[in-house]
């Protein structure tokens, strides 16, 4: 991991902006917090934050992708979800200080992953300046529960194939690059890991690959899926 300065990027458009979290802020309003954001870029593999740390933080992903990953009192690791460039991570801590230490890690899954990073005081002091940007912070931590709502019911109410369609499909909208096949999705994920994801077992789950493939949905490309029919697995999810 490498700090800069607070200023680094000040030439930049500010990152706040591009979060839902701050959405509804104006760019004067945003400009505020510059001076409180703190900057650090990452290698591969580099933890941001770790679970069981007591840090009263919440960091905004500018470049590059994480994950959210918890280990069990046997050393097992379960992927809980990946993040995106724009996207919030561990801002728990932050609207909750006194909830206990993190509950999970977040891991750099490239080369120069980028974070900014704000403290629970300097946001709160300037939430007092702007108590109406509370209310829209709200309505996305509201939308985000709803999320999480959402997968709940997936994994009690929806068969594997179906999770696994939604969540290539979840992950080609986020991440996917436009070739001439079709949609390629660089998810970068190992087996288990993607298992991990769609919430079942990794022999499960390449099953279903494989017979997405056999129907010629997707193909398989090492750390890649492309997908060539999307609206099939659309299909599938809602099945």
């Amino acid at each position: 991991m490498s700090l800069e300065t607070p200023n680094a990027f000040a030439d930049e458009e500010n990152i706040l902006l591009h979060t839902a979290l701050f959405k509804q802020v104006s760019p004067a309003e945003a400009e505020e917090l510059l001076p409180h954001l703190k900057h650090a870029t990452f290698d591969k593999g580099d933890y941001i934050f770790s679970e069981g740390d007591t840090d009263q933080r919440m960091y905004l992903l500018e470049q590059g992708r994480v994950k959210l990953i918890r280990t069990s009192s046997d050393d097992r690791v379960q992927l809980l979800s990946i993040h995106a460039p724009g996207e919030v991570l561990g801002e728990i801590p932050v609207f909750d200080p006194h909830g206990g230490p993190r509950t999970a890690s977040a891991v750099s899954m490239s080369h120069g992953t980028r974070v900014v990073w704000l403290e629970h005081d300097a946001l709160f002091a300037w939430l007092d300046e702007h108590p109406r940007v509370a209310i829209d912070m709200l309505q996305v931590m509201a939308s985000r529960q709803r999320g999480n709502n959402e997968r709940i019911s997936d994994l009690v109410f929806m068969d594997v194939p179906a999770r696994l369609a939604k969540t290539l499909l979840n992950l080609g909208s986020r991440f996917g690059e436009p070739v001439e096949q079709g949609l390629k999705v660089p998810h970068d994920l190992t087996q288990e890991e993607l298992a991990q994801l769609v919430g079942s077992s990794r022999e499960t789950v390449n099953k279903a690959l494989m017979d997405f493939s056999n129907r010629g949905w997707i193909a398989r490309d090492g750390r890649s899926i492309i997908i060539f029919q999307p609206g099939m697995l659309i299909r599938r999810s809602r099945r």
